[in-house]
């Protein structure tokens, strides 16, 4: 997903980078996305049957445990303060994983299903900051972290088509 440096989705030419307090928000809204990923993944973990599929999610758990400590490190860096915890609408969607799991008709499909929703949710806060005139640095690490969750989407998304196809 590299972007021209020269990029400005507002259409304005200001080559002016963001503030560092500006770029510190940035960062701290996608810390909270990876938490709520890494607490989405293990939660919808506990609720699959198979094996396979547990594992997967588990691992997709880490890495955004990982993409969170990158981006705490990051935070430090600049001089802010790293936002405790994950977002309000990741809470409701894990009790809504946790609600939907506790259903007669739930299925590792279902669970899937509610992993790709949260996938979504942090592809379109990634999406949102790399319209933003982020620092080199920050970019590159926004950057790759976008594509590790477009991943994560990917494969969460083949998966459970798979399981539809199979059923």
């Amino acid at each position: 997903m590299a972007l021209d440096k020269d990029f400005h989705p507002t259409g304005t030419t200001n080559t002016d980078v963001l503030s560092d307090a500006d770029v510190i928000d940035t960062l701290n809204d996608l810390l909270e996305s990876s938490r709520d990923g890494e607490y989405g993944f293990t939660a919808v973990a506990e609720h699959v049957k198979a094996q396979d599929i547990k594992t997967l999610l588990l691992r997709h758990a880490d890495e955004c445990r990982g993409a969170a400590a990158e981006l705490q490190t990051h935070i430090r860096q600049l001089g802010g303060k790293a936002d405790e915890g994950g977002t309000a609408s990741g809470a409701l969607h894990r009790g809504w994983v946790a609600i939907r799991a506790t259903l007669s008709t739930y299925t590792d499909h279902a669970m899937l299903d509610e992993a790709e929703r949260g996938e979504d949710a942090a592809l379109a806060r990634y999406r949102k900051a790399l319209k933003q005139n982020l620092p080199a640095t920050v970019r590159a690490l926004v950057e790759r972290q976008a594509q590790g969750a477009q991943r994560n989407h990917d494969q969460i998304k083949a998966l459970r088509d798979a399981l539809k196809a199979a059923g």
